[in-house]
C-alpha cells in the first residue's frame, strides 16, 4: 500500500466519522431550538442561546453537505472541501458550546 493510498483511506475514514457526527449534532441543535420554543416566551439570554443553536444547526447541515461532496470528489478539490468541512464543524461546535454556557448561565 503506497503512502498516497493510505492518506486517501485516512481522509475517507475521517470524513465518514465527521459526517455521522455532524448529522447527530445538527439534530441535537434542532432539538434544543424546539425545546426553547415549547417552554414559552424566552428571555434575552435564552433567545441568544436559541439563535446560536439555530445557526450551529445550519452550519452542521452545511458541513454535512460539504463532506458529502468531498466524499464524491476524486481530485485535489476533496482536500479543499475537507478543510472547509473542518472549519465549518469547528465554528458550529464552538457555537453549540457557547449556547450551552449561555443556557447554564440562565439556569444558574
Amino acid at each position: 500500500m503506497n503512502p498516497s493510498s493510505r492518506q486517501g483511506t485516512w481522509l475517507r475514514e475521517e470524513l465518514l466519522q465527521l459526517l455521522s457526527l455532524s448529522g447527530t449534532l445538527a439534530g441535537l441543535c434542532i432539538t434544543g431550538v424546539a425545546l426553547f420554543h415549547t417552554i414559552g416566551r424566552p428571555s434575552l439570554p435564552e433567545s441568544v442561546a436559541d439563535d446560536t443553536l439555530a445557526i450551529s444547526a445550519l452550519l452542521f447541515l452545511i458541513c454535512t453537505y460539504t463532506i458529502f461532496f468531498a466524499l464524491r470528489t476524486k481530485s485535489n478539490a476533496a482536500l479543499v472541501l475537507e478543510k472547509i468541512a473542518d472549519a465549518l464543524f469547528l465554528v458550529a461546535l464552538t457555537g453549540m458550546v457557547a449556547s450551552g454556557f449561555i443556557m447554564v448561565y440562565t439556569v444558574w
